[in-house]
Order: structure tokens, then sequence, then C-alpha cells
């Protein structure tokens, strides 16, 4: 059983049962099973591929074709210089710890999570209280917390468990250190004192060429490519702001210690949205009216820090309106993630969005949200969305000199007063000869506070020194016989700035398992009966066709239908085996398949068909035309089973549900 989590029916919620359905119907397997498999890498099966691709034309079609959005597919491979501009080689990593006598690895910020739940559950049943299970991951055996003694814990260490607890997020490596230390952390398996937490990038390092003379990463992230591309895609669009690239693919993180299945995995599908947009007039929205009555739940960085995790049901618009979010793009962008996660599927009761603490906001964002799917393992990041300011444009223009900015005509010219620097260029090259370029563009690129101050050093020294690295030792001093720095009025006809960049960034394969969650049940009075009650607009297979029997008579009417469901490009599956219709059902209801068509002796008659709802169990009879009509209706989301089944004649004959 799984910590509080209960299914759609009320009942616990049993992780294990549903991993169990998952792995034996290949929705997912361990990758490389038979070699005894690597930790954190998985392989789907067909339902599992089918799933993923329903939510990713879900997503498209909410997002890309909604927005209008410019969609780009970006190589994997990355040189290393792009990443060490974009700040990942130095920064993007996680806190290790590694146990000296074993060389056991750990993730010291979870190592503590574990540690001090496992005390707060042992303090909890020494005072009586019930405990609620949490379902075990068998790839965290080793590293699993056990026999944690049942001890009553002082009042106060509980609280400072608690709030602890709230703050992980938030804390260094020195400070998980300290709290290694403050609360006695050790090997849970053998009790070994662990080595401080170092930090561990997460990259997979590669060499692109034969001669691994460029170094290169697999991307941690699909952001990089649109940022790339920037310029071209402006132009695209027709030198238009604002607007929103967005890309679909493989990512690559070396996670430390693998846990939790599809949650922390090392390789996994990302949807990535970057939406430029104009720093000026505060990143407003035209869209924002369709969205600002959405209720979001909302945990702030504040209570957090408080050691609280309670959230406050806020309208988006209000919320931007008290600066909680920071501005309309961000709070629109976090409505539409919310509609998406419904659309598909997702418990809305089990949704709430999460602010960034400083500690752990990325490198790059301004602000940061996440939205959060409650699963049996908790709280899980399957949605962030960052404002990562100009950052990225930034960085790689500094770097590579190119143009990722955007020029627009003032509707006023603008005066402008401003340093200027000129140079002789028939004495500047013979003076400087091969650094002449390093250093004209050192002195463009010196603010204008700089060139005020060096305007005074000219004229009252005969010559400045500027800062040029790479040339000599830094410094180079010009005469005055080269330069001219003047202060000096011009017209400004044209507006150049760098856009802040929106960026909504979705986990698929966490999305994918958090609503396998939300959507498992079992029949009332038969356990063994699992239902994946998923939206048909995302269940792998829509519709089984089931004939009676393999009577000969039966086959021309499971053709028609296949073919007419092939014309409506709804999928389906065929079972005419020897099982009960119950039994075939039921194995149906495992893979989410949310419409059954029985093909019966009636069906010979007078060509009708009934149509079975997968959660209700109920069914309606009716001519093809009018089955199909409703299905491809329910699966575009146009009609719900409640509207077909009152409009279409009820079917109240004896199924034999049972197997």
């Amino acid at each position: 059983m799984a910590s509080g989590m209960t299914t759609k029916d009320g009942k616990p919620f049993d992780r294990a049962a549903l991993d169990y359905v998952l792995r034996r119907r290949l929705f997912y397997t361990p990758a490389f099973d038979i070699y005894g498999g690597v930790s954190g890498l998985y392989d789907y099966g067909p339902p599992g591929c089918a799933l993923t691709n329903n939510i990713v034309d879900v997503w498209r079609k909410h997002f890309v074709l909604r927005e209008n959005m410019q969609e780009v597919d970006c190589t994997m491979l990355t040189p290393y210089e792009v990443l060490k501009t974009s700040g990942h080689v130095d920064k993007f990593a996680d806190w290790m710890c590694k146990d000296p006598k074993t060389g056991e690895i750990f993730r010291a910020d979870h190592l503590v999570e574990e540690v001090l739940e496992a005390r707060l559950k042992g303090d909890k049943e020494a005072r009586g209280q019930k405990v609620e299970e949490k379902g075990e991951d068998p790839k965290k055996k080793k590293k699993k917390v056990k026999d944690i003694a049942v001890v009553k814990l002082d009042d106060a260490l509980v609280t400072e468990y608690e709030e602890t607890l709230a703050k992980i997020d938030n804390y260094s490596g020195d400070e998980l250190g300290e709290l290694m230390k403050k609360y006695n952390i050790r090997n849970p398996a053998n009790g070994s004192e662990l080595l401080p937490p170092v930090a561990f990038n997460l990259m997979f390092q590669t060499a692109i060429g034969p001669s691994s003379n460029l170094p290169g990463y697999l991307r941690p992230e699909t952001a990089q490519g649109q940022f790339l591309n920037f310029a071209k895609l402006l132009d695209f669009n027709s030198q238009q702001m604002p607007f929103a690239s967005a890309s679909i693919g493989k990512s690559f993180r070396n996670e430390i210690s693998p846990r939790s299945g599809l949650l922390r995995v090392r390789e996994f599908l990302m949807a990535e949205i970057e939406h430029f947009v104009d720093p000026e007039g505060g990143k407003k929205h035209e869209r924002f009216d369709e969205v600002k009555d959405v209720e979001l739940e909302l945990l702030n960085r504040e209570v957090q820090l408080a050691g609280k995790t309670h959230v406050e049901t806020t309208k988006i618009g209000k919320a931007v309106e008290t600066g909680l979010v920071d501005n309309e793009t961000l709070g629109y962008f976090l409505a539409r993630i919310q509609l998406f996660l419904l659309k598909i599927g997702v418990d809305p009761k089990k949704i709430r969005f999460r602010q960034h603490m400083a500690n752990e906001m990325a490198h790059y964002a301004a602000d940061c949200w996440d939205a959060e799917l409650l699963t049996s393992y908790g709280w899980i990041e399957c949605v962030g969305c960052a404002d990562r300011s100009a950052y990225d444009l930034s960085v790689h223009m500094k770097k590579t000199g190119a143009g990722l900015t955007v020029r627009e005509a003032r509707k006023e010219p603008l005066k402008i007063e401003e340093f200027q620097i000129d140079v002789d260029k028939k004495k500047f090259g013979p003076k400087f000869k091969k650094d002449a370029k390093p250093v004209e563009a050192a002195l463009e690129a010196l603010t204008q506070d700089l060139r005020e101050k060096l305007s005074l050093d000219l004229e009252k020294d005969g010559k400045i020194v500027v800062d040029v690295p790479g040339v000599g030792d830094g410094k180079v001093e010009v005469p005055k016989e080269l330069i001219t720095i003047e202060k000096r009025t011009r017209i400004d006809h044209v507006r150049e700035y760098t856009p802040n960049v929106i960026e909504p960034s979705f986990g698929i394969g966490r999305i994918f398992y958090a609503l396998c969650e939300h959507s498992y049940w079992t029949r009332e009075g038969d356990e063994a009966r699992a239902v994946l009650s998923l939206p048909p607009t995302v269940a792998p297979t829509k519709v089984l066709l089931v004939p009676l029997s393999q009577h000969k008579d039966f086959k021309p009417f499971v053709r028609t239908l296949s073919d007419t469901l092939l014309d409506l490009g709804v999928s389906f599956r065929v079972d005419d085996s020897g099982a009960s219709i119950g039994k075939r059902y039921s194995r149906n209801d495992e893979l989410g398949t949310p419409f059954g068509i029985t093909i019966d002796f009636q069906s010979v008659k007078d060509n009708t068909f009934t149509l079975r709802d997968r959660d209700s169990t109920k069914q309606v009879r009716a001519s093809l035309d009018d089955i199909c009509k409703a299905i491809s209706n329910m699966v575009q989301d146009r009609e719900k089973w409640a509207d077909v089944a009152a409009r279409l004649p009820a079917f109240e004959a004896q199924e034999a549900e049972a197997s």
C-alpha cells in the first residue's frame, strides 16, 4: 500500500499491484532485462508507446497548434562549448555522498529525506498512530531504511524534522552535510559514516568524431537547440514578437541513484516550450483574460521556508495581480498547464503548483513553479514553468557574437546622449597588428560609465589602459593619437532588445506514470479485476471488437467494423478467442480500452451492435453508423459516455461480465 493514496473509488492504492499490471501488460519493462538490467533505463511496450504518443498528440494540439508555436527537432548531441556557455558544465549537478567502506553512492538530499521520514514513522508508531506503508521499489532494496526503531521523539524534534523535510529542496551541499552530522545520518544498511556531499554533474559526456577531439554531451534538456536557432525562428515568424518555439525529444541525465521506477530515469522524453517575450511592459499576455479565473493550488516559497506545506486555492488572475506569480505570461502558462493535465485525465485533487526556493532555482531562472502530481511516492514534479529571463540568449550572444536580439522600428525616434569611441583604422592596425581585432572588440564592449571615465583619462594622461584578456598581460595601453572618446547625441529609430523567455518543460514519462496511478482501480468485490480509466483521447487502444464466438457469420461484420474504425482513425483490437465475453473485456480493461463492441446473432439479423463503456460496464445498442459516430465523438472529446447513453437505446441483456 502507499502513503495515504487512494484509488478513484476510495480504496487504498496498491502500487505493487499496479506495477504488476503495467509490466505484465507490457506498458513498460526494465531495459536489458535478460542481462540483468541497468538501473534507471526502461523500454516501453506497445500500450506504453501508444499511451505516450497519445499524450504527446494532445500536448501538441493543446500547445503547439493552439498557440501557433514553431516546432523544431534539434540534435541530442551537444558540443562542450555550448553547454559550458549555458552554465550546465559548471552548475548542472546534484549532491552525492559515498560510503568509504563499501563504495556505495547515495544522493544526499534523498538519503536525508528517507531517514527523517523513517524516524517520523517510528515516532507515529510509538504514539499508537496508524501509519500507511509505502510500496516497495525493487531498485531501492539496498538503500531502503530498514528496521527503524519504534521510538517516540521529542515534540520539538518532530517539528524540526518536519520543517527540514518541507525545505529539503533548498539545502546546499554543505548544508546537507551539516544535516547529516546533526542528525547522525549514516549508511542505513551498515551504519557506516559517509563522506561529505560533493557535486556530481548529471550530464553524460561523450566525444564527437573519430579523433575524439571534439568533446560533447548528450543533451540534458531540449532548450539549447531552440535558443541557438532563435534568430532563424524569429525570421521564420516574419520578425514578429512575441512568439514561441517547441520541441519534443529525448534528454539524458546520469542520475546518482535512480529510484521510483519511471519517475527518476536516465533517459526520458521531454516536451519543452520557449516563449520569447519583450521584457518591457510587464510581460503581458494578450490571451491572459481567457484563463484569469482558472483556480490553482499554489504552494509559495514563503510557506515552504516556514517549514509548512499547505496550499492556497487562488485564481491565477489574483496571483498575478498580487505579485505571487511574477507576470501574466508565466501565469498564463501555469493555467494552460493545469488545463492540459486535466484534459489527459490527471486527478484534479492531486495537482498543485509549488514555487521554487532560492537554493533549488536553476542557474538561469528568475522565477519557477513546478506542477506537482500526487503519487504513491509523494508529490512529484512533472512540469516546470520557469522565467529564464534573458539569460540563455545573452550568454550565447556574448560567446559567439551572433545577433540573438530583436530589432523593431520605434514609434517615436529616441534621442540618446552617449560616449562614442572612434579609432583611427590606418594607425590602429599597424600599432597592434594581430591583436587589433580583440583590442577593438574590448573597446566596443566598454560600458558608458567606463567610457566616461576613460575620456577623462585620455584628456589628462594622453592615453588609456583597457582590459583585453589573452593579449599580453591582459592590459593594453592605447595612445591618444589612435582613439577619440566623445559624448554625442544620436537619433535612434530602431529599438534593439534581448527577449526574455518563459519556459514550460514537461516530463512525459513522469506524467505517464502519474496518470496510470490516478487512473487505476479494481472492480468492487473482485480485487483481481484491475481497470485503467484512461480518457478515450489518450487510451492506447480505443475499441475492443468482440465477436460472440468464432462463428463464420460474424467475420464480415468484424471486417466492416474494422474498416469503418480505420477510416475514422480510431485504434482497435479484435479478440475472438475462446475466453468468455467477461474475461475478454476484463483483460482489456487493464489496458485502459474505453469501449467494446459486441457482435452477436442479433447483429446478423438487424445489423445492430452493443457498445460497452469500460468504467460503468453499461451498454447501448444501435446501428453501425450510430455506434461508430458515438465512438468518434468520444475519442475526440466532443461527447461523454453520459451523452451517448442518453440518446442511444440501453441494452439490458446480461453481458456475462464474470469470467
